[in-house]
């Protein structure tokens, strides 16, 4: 579990993280999404103790990651793919964080062939494509065998293929129990990944709850309702305080009424409906309305 509890982070006069507390819990995959520059990163970096918090506090199950003896077997972390010495093979790389953090070397192997690099296990990182890397990212933050995870936009560079199976990696370990916690951009990942979702903006939190409630609350959410008396329908459910769209075919695109209200209407007005179908918002229409007043760099805006 991760409690992380009124995090706040300066750096000189800008505020990174503004008193932000939410709790990542076992048994899960949680998302953690928010704009650039909304303070992702240097939140996951707070949690390990890379950067110490200007107040507030983050515990790792009970207690703050320093205090954590051979910290790789509490968390694994991939943070930046790109930050390992190219000039090691995998192996050696993977061989040395072991060592250092008491992990059996029998590991080492494990994790290569968990995430398919066991081939290019003594090929140098330079030579090794961006996917690559991520993959061995992902083999160090399994290396200890931790119940507590962290990846910070782990699907760059992977392929299609990739996707999949991290998609399935993340799964499989909150199925074993473990904390699972990954900060990604990728909307439509998170929508088939994740259970649970932490969202900030400008370092401060929006929402701390389940995909599905996060979803419904965009300005997406409808319902399709087809009728052979849409000009009958349509200005009474406009009366209910509605917006109705008219489309082709008899079928009416209704926002601001339930489908219990609708098929109410329609029955005391002795209207036949033949579809009635609610559309509930995507995770990507509920992010950028919840998130519009937090994007810190907006494209084709002049300052």
């Amino acid at each position: 579990m991760i409690e992380v509890h009124e995090l706040t982070k300066r750096y000189g006069k800008k505020l990174a993280v503004n008193r932000l507390s939410f709790t990542v819990q076992p048994g899960q995959v949680t998302g953690f999404l928010g704009p650039n520059g909304a303070g992702k990163s240097t939140t996951l970096r707070l949690i390990l103790g890379l950067h110490r918090p200007t107040s507030g506090s983050v515990t790792i199950n009970g207690r703050a990651f320093r205090d954590l003896p051979r910290g790789m077997r509490h968390v694994g972390a991939l943070l930046d793919a790109g930050d390992v010495h190219g000039g090691r093979t995998a192996h050696a790389h993977l061989n040395g964080l072991a060592r250092s953090n008491g992990i059996p070397r029998s590991r080492v192997d494990v994790v290569l062939d968990e995430v398919g690099l066991t081939e290019a296990a003594n090929r140098r990182i330079k030579g090794f494509s961006l996917g690559m890397r991520q993959r061995l990212g992902i083999a160090t933050a399994l290396l200890g065998d931790p119940p507590v995870l962290l990846f910070d936009e782990p699907l760059n560079g992977l392929d299609p293929e990739g996707v999949y199976w991290v998609r399935g990696l993340f799964r499989r370990l909150a199925a074993e129990g473990r904390t699972v916690f990954v900060s990604s951009h990728l909307m439509t990942e998170m929508q088939h990944t994740a259970s649970q979702l932490i969202v900030v903006g400008r370092g401060a939190l929006i929402a701390a709850e389940s995909l599905e409630d996060f979803s419904a609350r965009g300005a997406g959410r409808s319902v399709s309702v087809r009728t052979p008396a849409p000009a009958a329908l349509a200005p009474l459910l406009t009366a209910e305080g509605a917006t109705v769209d008219t489309e082709p075919g008899g079928l009416l695109t209704v926002i601001g009424l339930d489908p219990d209200r609708i098929a109410e209407v329609a029955f005391e007005h002795r209207i036949l409906i033949n579809e009635l179908t609610a559309r509930t918002g995507s995770l990507e229409e509920a992010f950028m309305e919840l998130t519009a007043d937090s994007v810190e760099y907006l494209a084709g805006e002049s300052k």
